[in-house]
């Protein structure tokens, strides 16, 4: 079964990302769409993808909880398969689960030069209300350049709870002030808007995609 994508931005563009969706919500999510145009509009090829239980909620199969993160890697794999050679360097990651997921796959798509980052969207570090249960231990280890970008006051991990990880240099954390995993702030408590968590949610992209692949 070959992967369906969702494109967004030009074909010809020099950086293509490969985004996995949220344990929850689909590729077209209304956060997931909004993302993605956003980062199009930067000139980055944007291309969404669907895991399998996620995809079959489209069909008569119905309405499937998601499966432990290490049971859909292989598809985050195939979907790099069946995404082909790209126009130029290629960056993994995704919405919370998705980017999850591509933080398992990517050191050895690294270390073989068919991927040259891993971008995160709301990381879930542990589930809410639930710190000591970690997922962190591989992010340790991590050799692929990184790039988390997290709400304040995310209940997956809070920065606290982030600064006592030990995560190695090459990943790199965002906090936007006030959000939630949505990356939504409380306008009349922080002052931003969600509008302004996404747009330096982009800038952010956009410069380290810039240190990353010079």
């Amino acid at each position: 079964m070959t992967t369906d994508f969702l494109f967004d931005g030009p074909e010809d563009a020099r950086i293509t990302l490969l985004l996995a969706h949220g344990a929850g919500a689909p590729m077209d999510s209304p956060w997931m769409a909004n993302a993605a145009r956003l980062l199009a509009a930067k000139g980055l090829r944007v291309a969404r993808f669907e895991f399998g239980y996620m995809a079959g909620r489209r069909t008569e199969a119905g309405s499937k909880p998601p499966p432990r993160a290490e049971k859909v890697m292989p598809e985050f794999i195939a979907a790099v398969d069946d995404l082909g050679p790209t126009n130029g360097p290629l960056i993994i990651g995704g919405k919370s689960m998705g980017g999850r997921v591509a933080s398992m796959v990517a050191d050895p798509l690294f270390a073989a030069k068919r991927i040259a980052g891993l971008l995160c969207l709301g990381y879930p570090f542990h589930p809410p209300a639930k710190p000591d249960q970690l997922r962190t231990k591989h992010l340790i280890a991590l050799q692929t350049p990184a790039l988390i970008v997290q709400g304040t006051r995310d209940p997956f991990g809070v920065p606290d709870e982030v600064a006592t990880y030990g995560l190695p240099a090459n990943i790199e954390v965002k906090f936007l002030e006030d959000g939630d995993h949505d990356l939504k702030p409380r306008k009349a408590i922080s002052g931003f808007s969600a509008a302004d968590h996404m747009n330096t949610m982009v800038e952010t992209i956009e410069a380290w995609i810039g240190r990353i692949t010079p």
